[in-house]
């Protein structure tokens, strides 16, 4: 009885080309007590494999954690393996938004202690009291509120590259850094604030709205299927994307455009980019944003030192990994050094710290300003904290007052005394110009920046 896969990635690639037929990457996930999960998981791989349906699948005591390339043509074959389970009757298939019939190559399903790596003592608190789940429409009601917080439930290099305009995006490198983080910071808001919650299909919700109600929270809400199913209700519906940028996926793709926002840059040259790769090297495969130019010149790595290697013998790169740790290497997501403009985690930003100054004054009294709109918020960079901003409209000078504002930032007044704008020092900003320079208040993605002509 084959429980195992026959074929190389390569091979499964060549036979769905040949195939020439489409499939369809979609996930889902189930919380359910699985007495054998073991049994369970070889029932599956038998079903799915005939089905030449390809994956990543977690299975636990607690349930499954899927996400998965299936043959069109097997898709309602499919649900009805599914169907076959009490606990998975009915479920939800978030199917992607973009296709690519190679997203998985391989039928990969384990067994792990628990299908989200969470850090939480399950017994402790009860996982069924979940947050209310909101619909795209209702979500984006909600976000308008100003008695709302929401939160990313994704980690630095998921919501680097797209995420919920006005939202909390934690520097973590995973799902149990964010829970504690969270929780210390939102302490004063337990009573009156609706915290709500969004991640890629849902399942870190599911945890975490029960989690952040047992620490206290009274109105904790959670977007129904995540930013996957958002954008599904979105398209159809005709509502407006409050989601900017692109939705990251771990699979092939590594990301969904979900509005033609680009908010991240190349780690390597600043140039404005959205595109994750992989390093070369097979010795570091780190996770960095990369321009097509960069990509060209670097040939696909992180740093001077991968470029060298990539270029050794055979005999000599493995000679140097010997001994290394380069475990899970295809989505390891390590802070490097050598990316000059990584815009979440430990920032390597010497060029953007110490580059910029201005003197603020708070003015959320709301006053008559003559203003003109010249840009908007693109990015905050909390540890150094630095502001970035798109400039759109006229002209920005050293000396000139602005006004930012938005409406959890409120109104607050700048006096700018120092700008760095495209990567150097200047004096003025055009229109296409990005800039940056320091600021003591985080500004989010829905803030504008205006020019103040006459106070």
């Amino acid at each position: 009885m084959q429980l195992y896969n026959t074929l190389s990635a390569e091979e499964r690639a060549q036979l769905i080309d040949e195939a020439g037929k489409e499939r369809l990457t979609l996930s889902f996930y189930a919380y359910a007590k699985i007495e054998d999960p073991k049994k369970f998981r070889d029932e599956l791989f038998i079903a799915w494999n005939a089905l030449d349906a390809l994956g990543r699948i977690y299975v636990a005591h607690e349930g499954i954690n899927a996400q998965m390339s299936v043959p069109a043509d097997n898709f309602e074959a499919f649900r009805d393996t599914l169907e076959v389970y009490d606990f998975m009757k009915g479920i939800r298939l978030n199917v992607a938004v973009e296709q690519d019939n190679h997203s998985f190559l391989k039928l990969t399903i384990k067994v792990r202690h628990k299908i989200v790596a969470d850090g939480l003592n399950d017994e402790t608190f009860d996982v069924t009291n979940k947050g209310i789940h909101l619909k795209a429409q209702e979500f984006n009601d909600m976000l308008a509120d100003p008695n709302t917080i929401v939160v990313d439930f994704r980690n630095h290099y998921e919501s680097e590259v797209g995420h919920f305009e006005g939202a909390i995006t934690p520097d973590v490198e995973n799902f149990r850094e964010s829970l504690p983080i969270i929780n210390e910071q939102l302490q004063d808001f337990k009573e009156d604030k609706n915290l709500l919650m969004y991640c890629t299909g849902g399942i870190r919700c599911e945890k975490a709205s029960a989690y952040f109600k047992h620490q206290g929270f009274k109105n904790v809400f959670q977007l129904e299927g995540g930013i996957i199913e958002y954008t599904r209700q979105i398209k159809e519906e005709g509502i407006e994307s409050k989601f900017i940028g692109k939705n990251f996926v771990f699979d092939h793709r590594l990301g969904e455009r979900i509005t033609d926002d680009i908010i991240s840059q190349c780690h390597q040259c600043g140039k404005p980019c959205d595109n994750h790769t992989n390093c070369a090297n097979d010795a570091c495969h780190l996770l960095f944003i990369q321009c097509d130019e960069c990509k060209a010149a670097m040939e696909n790595t992180c740093s001077t030192e991968c470029l060298e290697t990539i270029h050794l013998p055979w005999e000599e790169q493995v000679a140097k990994r010997k001994g290394l740790q380069v475990g899970n290497k295809v989505f390891r997501k390590g802070k490097s050094e050598a990316l000059k403009f990584k815009n979440s985690g430990d920032l390597s930003t010497q060029t953007l710290a110490k580059a910029t100054q201005a003197e603020t004054k708070d003015i959320r009294q709301k006053i008559k300003i003559k203003k003109t709109l010249i840009g908007k918020a693109e990015h905050y960079y909390s540890k150094s904290k630095i502001a970035q901003f798109l400039i759109e409209n006229n002209e920005l000078s050293v000396g000139d007052k602005v006004l930012i504002s938005g409406p959890t930032t409120g109104d607050q007044e700048v006096t700018i005394t120092q700008i760095f704008v495209n990567g150097d020092f200047s004096n003025t900003a055009k229109v296409g110009d990005q800039i940056t320079f320091e600021l003591p208040f985080r500004v989010r993605l829905s803030d504008k920046l205006y020019k103040i002509l006459e106070a």
